[in-house]
């Protein structure tokens, strides 16, 4: 009348290699899974396009794309940053956001780490990247990206030699 139900787990029983493997195992799975969920960055040549073209696409551009396209940006600058996770895929940096408020959008991601800023008066970007793509961008007019590349140097001026990013 009653029978013995099995788990999920019992059910697959290719997987106790897993079990014991140990690190082995885990190290194994992290690595396949990381390798599946990596997008793959399009060519140079293609980024400067969608550089040029204005298309500032997340996740697909590079600072080498936007240095390539529109060259040396005006203003440049480096800090470690805590970025907000959005809707829209973009990791919005905790300084572009007034104090004590959460940006619009706001998924409750919170990412952290070494941001890059670039600010382009000439076409009135600026664009973020954290490891190395473009995660966050903003129109903004001449006259505000310069105000902002000039507190940008006069923050380095006070910067002490443990806050300078390496060089790579």
């Amino acid at each position: 009348m009653f029978r013995p139900t099995w788990c999920g787990a019992q059910r697959f029983r290719g997987l106790n290699f897993l079990r014991r493997s140990g690190w082995a195992g885990v190290l194994v799975v992290v690595a396949i899974g990381s390798i599946l969920s990596c997008s793959v960055m399009p060519p140079l040549e293609e980024q400067e396009r969608h550089v040029r073209d204005n298309q500032l696409v997340l996740h697909q551009l590079t600072p080498q794309a936007f240095v390539g396209a529109w060259g040396a940006p005006t203003y440049q600058h480096a800090e470690f940053m805590q970025f907000f996770g959005m809707k829209d895929d973009s990791l919005t940096p905790r300084s572009r956001v007034p104090s004590g408020e959460p940006p619009r959008g706001w998924e409750s991601l919170i990412e952290a780490g070494e941001a890059l800023f670039l600010a382009y008066p000439d076409h009135g970007w600026l664009v973020v990247f954290f490891e190395e793509r473009l995660v966050y961008r903003e129109a903004l007019t001449a006259a505000q990206l310069h105000e902002l590349g000039r507190s940008w140097q006069h923050e380095d001026k006070f910067r002490s030699r443990f806050e300078v990013p390496a060089a790579p």
